[in-house]
């Protein structure tokens, strides 16, 4: 019932996506498909985080591992892209599981200096062969609008509508997975991995097993941007991207799927606006180029104080405090009485003896005999 209830709100919210990709303008339809995007990673990152409560600061580079495997398997093999995004995902998880081996036997700050160092150190390998990766120009990918879909079909459309199909797949499978023993067990050692190891669960194994998850997660995410940006470089996949994508894992509220949708928001839609202000106002470019930066500091620490939890437990808590509450019925245990109709009180119980008269009962009992 679970995976059809899933199922279900995924079919619904893939419809109204649909609809509103058709009304809406090529660029809004780019935007959608960079959320999209975001919200695949930020997921993959809120079940790592979480879930099994492992900080990962080098999520970026998990996308430009995606990202470089899907250029170069279109260049040299030319495959198609539903290949391509497959294997792509298949390469990033196995990095993951090496990442994961030497995150198994670390804690807290050293496991999150470890990721920051894997983060800045890839898109440096990546400057450092042009031949192989392209330098600072990076690689180009390449992604038609079916044909079955006409020559004349917009491609940014295209682009959105696979970005939202891919995002709906991973919101589906990850929640699933959340209610299944994996899940449960990553929530376990998250929360006391002592106890959990006491209880019989592989700690070690099951934090590899959330790195690999998490990694595939953001190596499809990186495909996707590749493809809806039509090229990879190194410029796309820095620390800042990083901190960006935990960041919007801790405002949507970490933990929830439906906050990875709404950090995702925030990591798209709050930079678009605040250069548009920026630029209205007549700011430099260079001066603008650090609002977003100030903005999602802004964002993070507004939204910390008014709900702890991130957004989505701040929406959760205001519905409650909303939600009219019904007063529990004084006939619990009894069928409810038609209105108008007397209650009839029922055969009265007989009293139970008392523990004195029980035990003069026996004596009694004990003489007769």
């Amino acid at each position: 019932m679970t995976l059809l209830r899933h199922l279900a709100a995924a079919v619904v919210l893939g419809l109204i996506l649909v609809l509103l990709t058709i009304r809406l303008d090529p660029f809004r339809d780019y935007q959608i498909a960079e959320i999209a995007c975001y919200v695949i990673a930020v997921a993959g990152l809120t079940a790592l985080v979480g879930w099994s409560g492992q900080i990962s600061l080098g999520h970026g580079a998990f996308m430009a591992i995606g990202a470089y495997s899907a250029a170069l398997l279109q260049l040299h093999w030319h495959w198609p892209l539903y290949v391509v995004l497959l294997a792509s995902t298949v390469i990033t998880a196995a990095s993951g599981a090496v990442v994961g081996v030497a995150a198994a036997r670390l804690r807290g700050p050293y496991l999150a200096g470890a990721t920051l160092l894997l983060a800045v150190a890839l898109p440096s390998l990546a400057l450092s062969d042009n031949n192989l990766f392209g330098g600072d120009q990076g690689l180009t990918v390449v992604a038609n609008t079916p044909a079955f879909l006409g020559a004349s079909f917009p491609l940014t459309r295209w682009q959105a509508w696979l970005t939202c199909g891919c995002a709906l797949i991973i919101l589906v499978l990850l929640a699933n997975l959340a209610r299944s023993r994996v899940g449960r067990s990553w929530r376990a050692a998250g929360d006391d991995e002592v106890a959990a190891a006491l209880a019989g669960l592989n700690v070690a194994r099951l934090r590899v097993l959330a790195f690999v998850v998490s990694a595939a997660c953001a190596g499809l995410a990186g495909v996707l941007l590749a493809v809806t940006t039509s090229i990879v470089s190194p410029g796309a996949f820095t620390l800042t991207l990083s901190v960006a994508l935990l960041t919007g894992a801790v405002l949507g509220g970490l933990g929830s799927l439906a906050g990875a949708v709404w950090g995702s928001l925030v990591l798209v839609l709050v930079p678009t606006y605040v250069t548009d202000v920026a630029t209205s106002h007549g700011l430099s470019s260079s001066a603008g180029s650090n609002i977003p930066v100030v903005a999602y500091g802004v964002v993070l620490v507004v939204v910390m104080l008014l709900f702890p939890n991130g957004i989505q437990g701040g929406l959760v808590r205001l519905y409650r405090l909303a939600a009219p509450r019904v007063p529990a019925p004084h006939w619990r245990g009894r069928a409810q009485p038609e209105s108008g109709a007397p209650v009839s009180p029922g055969p009265a119980k007989p009293p139970r003896a008392s523990a004195s008269e029980h035990s003069a009962s026996e004596h009694q009992e004990e003489g007769s005999i």
